[in-house]
């Protein structure tokens, strides 16, 4: 396998200057170039093409998801978004729009390490992802009933409680109680790391748009 370039649109040169830093070090990553700014990223991203682009937050997460879609409907690349924090619906718009991972600026190197190499993998990386991929390796997803199956395939495509109660025709507090039965039998702690390995435990290949019944739900 060949070096992992990595592509940094970063309003802080400081910031920059660490990051080249720390790739100078590794022997399987390299710094490809950066942005300061999103506006200015995306025509140097398609003209360098790196592995992986690490997106800044914090200079306006408007601009950040807006190149995050961007780079999904163009030149294959895998993106993560760099932020200091991000609330939890945030980062499952970033997810949805096209984020392969969601880093947070305050995780040691050698943290970010691995979200790097895990991305430029295929992989979707997110802090304390590790428990949700032992789960699925150990296949509990088939404990999951159909009715279960249809709450997680809902969640995947980003309504609420109250949204998958009318889709599936229950009451909202019925909607609680499956979750919390998902939540147990997966060993999933939130709606996020849910959302993110919910066509796995669904079984779903390619039921996007198969289902008109769709939801995201809060605990």
């Amino acid at each position: 396998m060949g070096n992992i370039s990595i592509f940094a649109c970063e309003s802080q040169p400081i910031v920059v200057e660490g990051l080249q830093r720390v790739l100078a070090d590794c022997d399987d990553l390299v710094f490809s170039g950066w942005a300061s700014r999103a506006a200015d990223a995306l025509e140097a991203i398609q003209r360098i093409r790196p592995d992986v682009v690490l997106i800044d937050g914090s200079a306006g997460l408007t601009a950040a998801l807006r190149l995050l879609g961007s780079l999904k409907a163009g030149a294959p690349v895998y993106s993560v978004l760099w932020v200091v924090d991000l609330p939890e619906m945030d980062a499952f718009r970033a997810l949805q729009i096209g984020a392969r991972g969601i880093l947070k600026k305050t995780l040691p190197v050698p943290t970010l390490l691995e979200c790097l190499r895990e991305v430029a993998a295929g992989q979707i990386w997110m802090q304390q992802s590790e428990q949700a991929t032992q789960f699925l390796q150990r296949k509990e997803a088939s404990r999951l009933t159909p009715r279960e199956k249809e709450v997680v395939r809902l969640i995947c495509q980003g309504f609420r409680n109250k949204q998958i109660a009318e889709n599936l025709h229950i009451t909202p507090g019925t909607v609680k109680v499956h979750l919390m039965h998902i939540f147990e039998k997966t060993g999933l702690k939130d709606r996020l790391a849910l959302a993110v390995h919910g066509r796995e435990l669904a079984g779903v290949e390619a039921a996007a748009g198969s289902m008109a019944s769709s939801g995201t739900s809060g605990r």
